[in-house]
């Protein structure tokens, strides 16, 4: 009987890649992405062991550990937790966690963590002559996650129909402004496809010269033309199996939109300079910044080639249309800056936070990382102000920061608060620093005002 482990996390993208991580290796797989549906999912049973985030939207993995207690649900808990919370970890353990593991998590550790949690052994490799199938780019297993799924409702519109277009095989055709993440958006697609396990191959259309199209798509045989001084393997070859994503799509001159609309149709390419057809098995998704309609409209763009790769649309929303998602992406940009440039920035103060919040970011979600990677650069103390942002974002339509919360006033608190929390987008840890207190502070008051 196969053990089941419930995953508790509110990042419900980092929660479902663990669940395909998790299945592959034999476990069945449950997922609640607050304590109160933790909670459900355990009262219904039949879970060995949880892996549970430390913060959770409703409450935090002690409270969990504690209703688990309470309620004599006996199973092994492991939480998960970042570098600056070892010391909550280790108060999870005192109240009866069996383990705990610091994100980014490292898989092997994971495993040998729950494998000891459940007394469960190692599974030996098989033995095989042949070779392993290559892995998806990005999977689970080869890098730590590196992007975070936004809450306003543009957002989980956005991320349910990638769940729901995933297990298909439809051609996906992925329609946003520069910056938006739209490569990020088709490597999801293909972790979450029946084809996870194959090759995901990335070609930029916009990149290609037009007289190396056919070879890049296509590949080509030593001495087929000046230069050919060996055999080449083309994208749709390399992808085999798994997913081809045509980046910028727009971009492909007339002539190569032929070649690629009749490799598509006969699922056959033929290598520049061969005579040999080699069949392929793709699954496409392009992205583009242009309207492909108005291209076809004005004779650049081939209608039957766009009917052939938009069998389904997802429309990326600009980073305007989720400003409440901005405090968001940006703790978690400093996040990958902290690493990266070895720093210890805690946050943004009230300022500079509101100047984040207020700015319409032409470019997207890469021009918020770029800031704050500067950003993070810049500042000298522990928190980011408005003298470390770009010019254009602090001269923008910034609104001046509210004054810190003066808990002196308790006529003026419970507004605060709730304007804070609204500013930030829920994120209370963002909705503390705007307010100039701790955590533990706007938790207390949260309490008092009865505000959930």
């Amino acid at each position: 009987m196969e053990e089941r482990i419930l995953i508790v996390d509110d990042d419900i993208t980092f929660a479902l890649m663990l669940r395909t991580w998790l299945s592959k290796r034999g476990f069945g797989v449950g997922t609640a992405s607050s304590v109160a549906a933790a909670r459900t999912a355990l009262e219904a049973g039949g879970f060995s062991l949880v892996l549970s985030d430390m913060r959770l939207p409703d409450e935090d993995g002690i409270a969990l550990l504690q209703w688990m207690a309470g309620a004599g649900v006996a199973a092994p808990v492991i939480v998960m937790t970042s570098y600056a919370e070892i010391q909550n970890a280790v108060r999870c353990m005192k109240l009866g966690a069996r383990d705990y593991v610091a994100k980014p998590v490292n898989p092997d550790e994971l495993l040998k963590k729950i494998r000891e949690a459940l007394d469960v052994p190692a599974v030996p490799a098989a033995k095989s002559a042949s070779k392993p199938a290559p892995r998806a780019a990005g999977s689970f297993s080869e890098q730590p996650l590196n992007y975070i799924e936004g809450r306003s409702d543009a957002a989980r519109q956005l991320y349910e129909h990638v769940r729901l277009v995933a297990p298909t095989n439809m051609s996906v055709l992925v329609n946003g402004a520069s910056g938006t993440g739209k490569e990020h958006v088709a490597q999801l697609i293909h972790r979450e496809s029946k084809r996870a396990g194959k090759p995901f191959v990335a070609v930029d259309c916009g990149a290609i010269p037009r007289d190396l199209a056919a070879s890049e798509f296509f590949g080509h045989v030593k001495g087929a033309f000046t230069g050919a001084l060996a055999d080449k393997t083309g994208a749709f070859e390399a992808a085999d199996g798994g997913t081809l994503f045509l980046d910028e799509v727009g971009n492909l001159g007339y002539e190569t939109q032929v070649q690629l609309l009749r490799a598509l149709q006969e699922r056959r390419i033929r290598p520049v300079g061969s005579n040999r057809e080699i069949p392929v098995d793709i699954r496409l998704v392009a992205a583009t910044n242009e309207d492909l309609e108005a291209a076809i409209a004005r004779g650049t763009f081939r209608a039957d080639l766009y009917h052939r790769i938009n069998s389904f649309t997802l429309r990326m929303p600009c980073l305007r249309q989720m400003r409440g998602d901005i405090p968001l992406f940006a703790d978690f940009f400093l996040d990958q800056a902290n690493r990266e440039l070895d720093k210890r920035i805690v946050g943004f103060d009230a300022a500079a936070a509101a100047a984040l919040a207020a700015y319409d970011w032409p470019g997207n979600l890469r021009q918020l990382k770029n800031a704050v990677m500067s950003a993070t650069l810049l500042a000298a103390g522990e928190y980011i102000t408005c003298r470390d942002l770009p010019a254009e974002v602090t001269g923008g339509p910034a609104e001046p920061a509210e004054a810190p919360l003066s808990l002196r006033d308790p006529a003026s608190e419970e507004e605060q608060i709730r304007r804070a929390l609204a500013t930030a987008g829920g994120n209370k840890s963002q909705a503390a620093k705007l307010l100039g207190i701790d955590r533990k502070t706007l938790y207390n008051k949260l309490h008092l005002y009865g505000i959930e």
